[in-house]
Order: C-alpha cells, then sequence, then structure tokens
C-alpha cells in the first residue's frame, strides 16, 4: 500500500452532526455491555491500495499459497453434521478439506483426496460408514485411519499405520464449524480475540438457519467483502434507508490483527437527511420494509416526548420475545435488538451481533477464478432453550446472472438491498482495470475497516 499523505490521528475522530452512537447509548434504559461501549479506533496511515490486488493473477496466487491454508476458516454450521458419519465437503481455491463426524463425536478434519491416486473421496454432504474411495476402493475409517484396499499384496511398501488420512485443525464456536490447514495455528479463540466474550450475552449457538442463500458474483472476493465492512456507500447505493439509518455516524472499531466492526443505528434518520425526513416518515417506512426488525400494520404515532428509536425497540421487544423465551426488555438494549452491528474475523467471517435474527456474511473465491467470488447470507434465528430445534432452511444458490431478488425467501425489502450491492461490485472489478490511477484512495474514518483489512493480509502474505 502506498502512503502518500499523513495525518494527525486526531483528525479521523470527527462526525457528522447529530447523535454519536456512544450518545445514543447514553438515551438507553437498559445499561449498555461494555462491548458496545469499546469505541477502539487507532489511526492506520491515509495510504492508497493498489488494484493488483484485486487484478493480479500473481496475487491470487500468493493468497493461495500464504493465506487461505494459514488461516481460521468458516465451513458450515455444526447442525449440518449433527450424527456420527455426517461429512462435509468445504472448497476454497485448490484446497477441499472433509471435515467428518466421528463415532466418538468429535469433529475431525481431512484434505479430501485419495492416497492411492488422488480422487476427491466426498463430495457435497451427507452420510458415511466409512471414507472409501469410489475409484479403487481404497477405504478409511471416520477417524482417518487407513482400513485396506483390494489386492493389498501389492501394496507391501504401504505402511498401513503411517497410511492415514492427512488431517486440518477443526473447531467450533457460536454453532460454527471452523477448519485451519496449518497444523501450528493459534488457537481459535485466540484467532477470534474479543469475539467470544462480545457474543456471549447474544447466544449465536441457540439459533437456527432460516435463511441461506449462496450466488456467485463477478468481482474478487476481497471487493465483495468490503462492500461490507464500510457502511458509507449506503447513502448513494441504499438511498432508501437513509429515512431510518444513521449511516453518517456509523462507528468503526478495529482490534488486533483480526476483527474489526461497523455499528450502524436503525430507527433514526440519517444527520445529514433530517430536513427531508421526519421521526415520523422514520418510523413509518422501517416497519414497512426491514426484513430483521418486528414489524406490524398498524399505524404507528410517535408519542410526545418520544423517538422512533424508542417505539420501534417496543414494537421489536414483543416480537423476539417469543424466539427467546423469555422478556428481554430487561437485558436488551435498543441497539441490541434494531441496530446493524457487524463484525469481520479475519479473513471472510462476517457475523451481525445483537437479539435480533442476526445475518452472517462470507466471501470467497469462486473456485480458483480470482475475478469472480462466492457470497453466502445466512440469517440466524433464536429459538427459547429447551424447544426443539427448528430445522435449518435449506440453501438456495444463485448463479452469476440471477439477482439476489430471485430468493424471495429474503423478502422484498432484503433482495432489493443485495440486488443495489450486486449491481455495484461487478462494475467495480471493470472500473479498477479501467482506471487510469491504479489505486483507490481510501477514507480514514469510514474505512479504516478496508485499510485495517488488507493490513492483515499482507502479514499473511510477507510472512
Amino acid at each position: 500500500m502506498t502512503q502518500k499523505h499523513q495525518l494527525d490521528p486526531r483528525d479521523i475522530i470527527a462526525r457528522s452532526e447529530g447523535p454519536s452512537y456512544q450518545e445514543l447509548l447514553d438515551r438507553e434504559p437498559v445499561p449498555a455491555p461494555d462491548s458496545l461501549r469499546d469505541d477502539t479506533v487507532p489511526y492506520l496511515g491515509s495510504g492508497n491500495l493498489s488494484f493488483d490486488r484485486y487484478l493480479s493473477r500473481d496475487f491470487h496466487e500468493r493468497e493461495v499459497q500464504k493465506l487461505w491454508p494459514k488461516t481460521w476458516l468458516m465451513v458450515c454450521r455444526e447442525s449440518q453434521l449433527p450424527n456420527a458419519g455426517d461429512y462435509f465437503s468445504y472448497e476454497i481455491t485448490r484446497y477441499n478439506i472433509l471435515v467428518v463426524r466421528s463415532p466418538s463425536g468429535a469433529l475431525r478434519g481431512f484434505h479430501n483426496s485419495c492416497r492411492h491416486r488422488g480422487r476427491t473421496l466426498k463430495r457435497g454432504s451427507g452420510n458415511a460408514t466409512e471414507l472409501r474411495c469410489p475409484y479403487h476402493s481404497f477405504a478409511w475409517d471416520l477417524d482417518g485411519a487407513f482400513k485396506g484396499a483390494p489386492c493389498m499384496w501389492d501394496f507391501k511398501h504401504i505402511d498401513s499405520a503411517d497410511f492415514g488420512l492427512p488431517e486440518v485443525k477443526v473447531d467450533t464456536w457460536g454453532g460454527w464449524v471452523f477448519i485451519n490447514m496449518d497444523l501450528d495455528a493459534t488457537p481459535l479463540l485466540e484467532h477470534m480475540g474479543i469475539v467470544p466474550e462480545h457474543f456471549a450475552r447474544w447466544e449465536i449457538e441457540q439459533r437456527y438457519v432460516s435463511l441461506h442463500v449462496e450466488k456467485v458474483i463477478a468481482c474478487n472476493w476481497k471487493a465483495g467483502s468490503e462492500a461490507f465492512i464500510e457502511s458509507y456507500h449506503a447513502i448513494q447505493t441504499h438511498p432508501q434507508i437513509l429515512v431510518y439509518s444513521g449511516i453518517d455516524n456509523s462507528q468503526y472499531d478495529v482490534w488486533g490483527d483480526n476483527v474489526s466492526r461497523t455499528i450502524t443505528t436503525m430507527g433514526v434518520v440519517n444527520p445529514s437527511h433530517t430536513s427531508v425526513y421526519s421521526e415520523q416518515d422514520c418510523i413509518d417506512t422501517i416497519l414497512g420494509s426491514s426484513a430483521l426488525i418486528g414489524n406490524t400494520d398498524e399505524k404507528q404515532e410517535i408519542e410526545q416526548g418520544r423517538s422512533a428509536r424508542e417505539r420501534i425497540a417496543e414494537i421489536s421487544y414483543d416480537d423476539f420475545n417469543k424466539q427467546w423465551g423469555r422478556d428481554i426488555r430487561g437485558e436488551a438494549t435498543h441497539s441490541e435488538v434494531m441496530d446493524s452491528i457487524l463484525y469481520l474475523v479475519f479473513p471472510n467471517f462476517m457475523p451481525w451481533g445483537g437479539y435480533l435474527p442476526t445475518l452472517t456474511y462470507r466471501h470467497r473465491p469462486n473456485g480458483d477464478d480470482h475475478e469472480s467470488c462466492i457470497m453466502d447470507i445466512y440469517i440466524l434465528t433464536h429459538f427459547p432453550e429447551g424447544s426443539p430445534r427448528p430445522a435449518d432452511a435449506p440453501t438456495v444458490r444463485l448463479a452469476i446472472d440471477e439477482p439476489f431478488s430471485k430468493a424471495t425467501e429474503m423478502g422484498e425489502a432484503l433482495g432489493r438491498i443485495f440486488d443495489q450491492d450486486g449491481a455495484n461490485l461487478p462494475q467495480v472489478q471493470r472500473g479498477m482495470k479501467a482506471s487510469k490511477t491504479g489505486e483507490a484512495v481510501l477514507a480514514n474514518y469510514q474505512e479504516i475497516r478496508i485499510r485495517h483489512f488488507h493490513q492483515t493480509i499482507d502479514k499473511y502474505l510477507d510472512a
């Protein structure tokens, strides 16, 4: 990254007029948890980003060799592997990892390649009593130990005790399964930093997948990720949400190398649009358009001395109490039942926090193609403790030329927002190729997470 300008770190803390996120927390009837009070923003420089990071095949090759096999990667939900013998095949660029539930109940991960002639052992997901190659019938048990093959008299040079499937590290957090191909990697919880502590109150493991959409997008995986780690783009790209979203005063935080966060408030008019929209406009619009916040068909008049944010929170409590099996008014802040609280755990795991049904995003290269990516969108919905876990929703897969809104399961409002993002991203990839300067110029505060993201990438590639 080129460094052309240096600013005083104090210059990046300036915000728009209107209440900041922290000032809105000061008005909460329930004390905000320390995690939301943590407003951590260092100065990370003002250098530009070369577009080669997105366009260069050589850069992609460096990621294949030094990033993807060296970091923790989200694979799937644990609920996809409930029983002994359940397996899930995870692909990232040229790598294919098979995660298996062993008879002991432990999750094991193996490179999904037969040690005889290399054929893929399993595709997709399913259940098996063993891992037998469909080509020549070499077989391993669910713990990866070699069982044998036809005509073993012709393989006397094989030491069966040393012919197990090569393993990868497997760990879980919050109901998610992660793998790391580097057997010397730091533990998952260490990699995640403050995230487990921040999320403890939101019970991410006590949720089922109420939506999963997987779509191919014509852009580099990093360009796709970056569209969701800043809210600045919403001013132009999502104008319909400015009536109920405080985009200008979004809070951005970074911790260590691996974790960052954006918090964007809901139930407030965007600070630069307060002369355009009223508080009544705010509540009327959000209750008719948000897919995540509790809604009602009834007209909601704002009482004297009350705000749209307060009234929307009350409606949300009523809706989410059913999902939690208890009244959460005394523990959940307004922020936690309506705001966008979006984390990134490097390199590509993006969970929302809060008591509402939470989104999770992931972007990864589309196979070995560095100019397209696969975006996953999950919605995790809480269910009361002690009640049966609802079945996860089936995955909806969309091709490169299909809009997000084709997945009608996500609803009209979310479909429209993701279609707006989806319209930008292929043109970002095209525009980078057309650029005369060959560089992106980043905001010091509102795009600090992008700078942080690339600085961590460089630490892997330069290791």
